[in-house]
C-alpha cells in the first residue's frame, strides 16, 4: 500500500473540489507527462427534459437485441432505467419501453398487456424469448457489459434466494415508492380512456 507521503509527489496540477465531483475514472499518461486526473460529470435534467430524451433514444434504437419494459412512473425503477440508458449509448442494445406511456401497445409487445408487466420486470429479446424476474436483470446487464455484476445469480442456491427477493419487492414496490395500488391505477387508467 503506498504511503500517503508517495501520493503527495504525484504531479497534480490542480485539486479540483472533491466535495463536488466524484472520478469515475483516473487516466495516467506516460511518464513523460505530467499525471491528469479525468473526470466524468452527470447532468441533472428535469423530468419533462428526461421523457424527451428517452423518448428520442428508443426511436433511434432500431438495432436492438432486448426490450426492456419498465414503468415509466416508479421512480426506483427510472433510476435503474436511466443508468441503463446510460450504459446503452455505447452500445444501443436494448430498446426501452415504457408501460406507463400512452403509447404502449401489447400487441408490439408479444401480448403482454399493461396489468402483466406491472407485475415484475420483462424483457424480450430480439427473438421473442421473454425473461422475467432477476433473469431479465441479467440479460439487460449483459447487454450493456455488466454481466459480471449478476453472474452469481446464474447458480443456486443464490438463484433462488435472488428470486424469491425480488418477487417480494415486485409485490409491493408500489406501496414502497409511495403509489396507489394496481387495482386503483387500473382504474384510473381506464377513466382516462373513456374520457
Amino acid at each position: 500500500m503506498a504511503s500517503s507521503g508517495a501520493l503527495s509527489r504525484l504531479p497534480f496540477r490542480s485539486t479540483p473540489p472533491s466535495s463536488f465531483i466524484l472520478p469515475s475514472r483516473i487516466v495516467f499518461l506516460p511518464r513523460s507527462s505530467p499525471a491528469v486526473i479525468r473526470f466524468q460529470t452527470r447532468s441533472v435534467y428535469s423530468k419533462p427534459k428526461l421523457k424527451e430524451i428517452a423518448q428520442h433514444n428508443d426511436q433511434s434504437s432500431n438495432s436492438w437485441k432486448i426490450k426492456m419494459l419498465y414503468d415509466g412512473e416508479c421512480p426506483l425503477c427510472l433510476r435503474e432505467v436511466n443508468m441503463l440508458r446510460e450504459r446503452n449509448q455505447s452500445y444501443g442494445t436494448i430498446k426501452f419501453i415504457d408501460i406507463s406511456s400512452d403509447d404502449y401497445s401489447p400487441e408490439e409487445n408479444l401480448g403482454l398487456d399493461y396489468k402483466t408487466a406491472m407485475g415484475r420486470i420483462h424483457a424480450i429479446q430480439s427473438d421473442g424469448t421473454v425473461y422475467t424476474n432477476v433473469e431479465a436483470f441479467r440479460r439487460l446487464y449483459e447487454e450493456v457489459g455488466l454481466g459480471w455484476l449478476y453472474t452469481l445469480t446464474k447458480y443456486e442456491p443464490i438463484s433462488s434466494i435472488v428470486n424469491a427477493v425480488y418477487k417480494i419487492w415486485a409485490k409491493y414496490r408500489l406501496q414502497l415508492t409511495g403509489r396507489p395500488s394496481l387495482e386503483k391505477i387500473l382504474e384510473s387508467k381506464k377513466k382516462e380512456v373513456e374520457r
